[in-house]
């Protein structure tokens, strides 16, 4: 049981650590976990001033859930807060620093089925067309050949890319491993690329990593989604790089590839978050059927 020199500060901190150390989750994703129950303890400290954390009960859950409906804040948002709270309190009862789990009858609210954006093979083609540089190519070429998430875009190692047998090795979520075959075209800008980045490794002693900033150390996130919100302004769409991996999915499951395939190549540990790519690609196809078929 949790003692009266345990405070919640130092329960918080234990929980992220096993996220970091034990789920392998990164350090955005941490950030938003600690930031999502800062807020909720700092609101029942507003409400009840000091209290242990094994003394919070149902009520204040539900107390707490009406608090954040009233700020109008969007669903999703309020569905990841209550999220963070549940992991935070399914932790403590799995060491056993509480007896039972209070947050266990919080309700989400309903979120909308979104369909994720995608963009056509057209627009794909477009954007590699508009005179991009060696580096935006060479980052939006693999973001869209090997479907790879904006994180493992940079964290990519060099070593971990073999042009020979045409295959990238990523660390996806939880530091999972696959390999993801990358196409000739790829290739082609890689290696234009990777003359360009032989530059700037004479300057400093460059960090491994494939994709690097003009310091020699790994370009940012920030960068990446700099430079395609740059190439989806050629097109005239608001796009990010889960953007050209959506695409990436639509686009193989329109020509035919397996969904087991796909969910392969994603990294995604249940098909079940894959499927969704089906219902994009129906509703590309019955596009296409009434366009064709307007008249």
């Amino acid at each position: 049981m949790i003692s009266n020199e345990q405070n919640t500060e130092q329960c918080i901190s234990d929980y992220l650590s096993y996220l970091e150390v034990e789920r392998g989750l990164s350090k955005n994703t941490i950030l938003a976990y600690q930031g999502d129950l800062f807020d909720f303890f700092n609101f029942i400290e507003s409400e009840k001033s000091e209290i242990q954390i094994n003394e919070i009960k149902r009520k204040d859950f539900s107390n707490y859930t009406k608090f954040l409906a009233k700020k109008n804040l969007n669903p999703s948002t309020i569905t990841r807060k209550i999220a963070s709270i549940k992991g935070l309190f399914r932790y403590l009862c799995y060491k056993r620093d509480i007896e039972t789990n209070p947050s266990i009858s919080i309700v989400s609210p309903k979120l909308p089925k979104k369909l994720p954006r995608v963009l056509s093979i057209n627009e794909i083609d477009k954007i590699i067309k508009e005179g991009l540089n060696t580096e935006e190519q060479a980052i939006f070429e693999l973001l869209y050949s090997a479907g790879i998430r904006v994180s493992e875009l940079t964290d990519l190692n060099i070593k971990n890319i073999d042009l020979n047998q045409r295959v990238v090795k990523v660390f996806g979520k939880g530091s999972k491993e696959r390999i993801v075959p990358i196409n000739k075209t790829c290739i082609d800008i890689l290696k234009k690329y990777l003359k360009k980045r032989e530059l700037v490794a004479l300057k400093y002693d460059p960090k491994p990593y494939l994709f690097l900033n003009e310091k020699g150390e790994k370009i940012s996130r920030q960068k990446v989604y700099k430079i395609i919100r740059k190439q989806g302004e050629l097109i005239g769409k608001k796009i990010s790089p889960h953007t050209i991996r959506h695409s990436f999915a639509t686009h193989l499951l329109e020509k035919g590839a397996d969904l087991r395939v796909v969910q392969e190549l994603l990294g995604h540990a249940s098909i079940v978050t894959t499927q969704i790519y089906t219902h994009v690609s129906k509703n590309v196809l019955r596009e296409v059927y009434f366009k064709i078929n307007s008249k």
